[in-house]
């Protein structure tokens, strides 16, 4: 696994996607999700809203990156709070 720089950064981004992919599994099998409207333009399920935060959570980073590459927490600070606003009222 020499091709790629696994650093601490790196390793806790993937250990905490694998533990919420992990929570979204355990809160469907205890609650199952039915398709719902929020303020998104469609029908969504838990997961799809998951996605869509990860998605975003990419953009908003590229774009600070672009735009104000010192301010990269402030895209970390930005996209969690995006998430949790798609994850309860997308």
């Amino acid at each position: 696994m020499t091709w790629m720089a696994w650093t601490a950064p790196t390793a806790a981004f993937f250990i905490t996607l694998g533990l919420a992919l992990c929570a979204m599994i355990l809160l469907e099998l205890r609650w199952p999700t039915i398709k719902q409207r929020g303020f998104l333009p469609l029908a969504t399920t838990r997961g799809d809203r998951f996605f869509i935060s990860l998605l975003s959570a990419a953009f908003i980073h590229l774009l600070f990156l672009g735009l104000l590459p010192d301010a990269i927490t402030w895209a970390g600070g930005l996209s969690v709070l995006w998430a949790l606003l798609v994850l309860s009222r997308g």
